[in-house]
């Protein structure tokens, strides 16, 4: 009896409750009309049942002989419509503040779903990278047993601050995502060339979890979402050591790099953005992706062609631009280390200069 109750627990069929206002609104409304739902459904099934039993055929019940009755009709016609006009004034006032992203927005989160992975862009702080599933899960994708996030967890999460509007701006480079997360009440389509929004003022501080949920292709399952909820505070401390970091970046793009650091940062470049598609030992899929082992643009001793479809994508392919996805210097490490790794031995680097010539 206990394990059934532990279990019925991990068990839930109901809506998450939010952490948000609007969320809790949504919340509040989803139980309104299935209260609703549950009197209706007892009452007519319970009308039913009585009238099986009360009026069945072994006790001589007579069927009533009457083709129209208006009391009948105009009970059905107008109990209906109050309990419609009942849901439908809440549910109106929830659907525009649910709509109204733009009013009061403190903070402006671009989102872009990009196969298979996110790129966050802070309009405001000039803050923008990439979110990818973590290593640790796919480290142990063929057994995840005891990995509690399993899926569920990204190399850079998404810091925003609580009491804070947020506002949401959805759009995708390739195919239609959907960028969801349930505690936010946050779910809302990713689709190219359109932007979408939504918003959020997260009152708890806290790590939450979400996932893509739209069909967008192989590795659909493996893009998913943390949202990591601080302090005022603590928002601001992070936004400047991001700063710096793209500083510092930017700064370290213009030196002079050695093939074993490139190599060393280009395989986990590699592994994050790279092997979805070609595989992680560079194998590719037959039939589907390349392989980067002997590939012939990789093993030209001219790296233009390399350097050319990396950094701006092959059209009417899968093959994405990584220009937008990724800094001259990740760039700059992944070509060094197809090149100089994954079974191939070319024997040159590709500098993150080079990179920022190419673009």
């Amino acid at each position: 009896m206990l394990s059934m109750a532990s279990a019925q627990a991990a068990y839930q069929l109901n809506m998450t409750e939010s952490v948000t206002p609007i969320g809790r609104q949504l919340y509040g409304l989803h139980m309104l009309v299935f209260g609703i739902c549950v009197v209706i459904g007892v009452g007519v099934f319970g009308v039913m049942a009585w009238s099986i039993f009360h009026h069945r055929k072994s006790k001589g019940a007579v069927p009533a002989d009457f083709h129209e009755s208006t009391k009948v009709e105009v009970a059905w016609t107008v109990v209906p419509l109050l309990i419609l006009i009942g849901i439908a004034i809440p549910a109106t006032g929830t659907l525009i503040e649910l709509e109204d992203a733009k009013t009061d927005a403190e903070i402006t989160l671009q989102v872009t779903g990009i196969q298979w992975k996110w790129k966050y862009t802070y309009v405001d702080e000039g803050i923008s990278f990439v979110s990818n599933l973590a290593q640790s899960s796919r480290d142990v994708m063929k057994d995840p047993t005891g990995n509690e996030n399993y899926l569920l967890e990204v190399d850079n999460p998404i810091v925003l601050p609580v009491n804070k509007k947020i506002r949401f701006l959805f759009h995708a480079d390739d195919v239609i995502h959907a960028w969801w997360v349930p505690e936010l009440a946050v779910k809302q389509d990713a689709i190219p060339g359109f932007i979408n929004d939504s918003w959020a003022i997260i009152e708890e501080p806290g790590v939450y979890r979400g996932q893509c949920a739209e069909l967008c292709g192989k590795d659909h399952g493996f893009m998913p979402i943390v949202v990591n909820a601080v302090s005022e505070a603590e928002y601001q401390e992070w936004v400047a050591g991001m700063q710096a970091e793209a500083a510092a970046a930017a700064s370290a793009a213009t030196q002079e790099w050695s093939m074993a650091d490139l190599v060393e940062r280009g395989e986990t470049v590699y592994q994050a953005n790279c092997s979805a598609c070609h595989g992680p030992t560079g194998a590719g899929i037959p039939g589907a992706f390349p392989a980067i082992t002997g590939s012939s643009i990789v093993l030209d001793a001219d790296p233009a062609a390399h350097i050319d479809i990396v950094v701006n994508g092959k059209a009417g392919t899968a093959m994405a631009a990584f220009k937008n996805q990724l800094n001259d210097i990740d760039i700059a490490a992944a070509l060094t280390y197809q090149r100089n790794g994954l079974g191939n031995s070319v024997g040159d680097t590709i500098q993150p200069s080079t990179i920022a010539a190419a673009r």
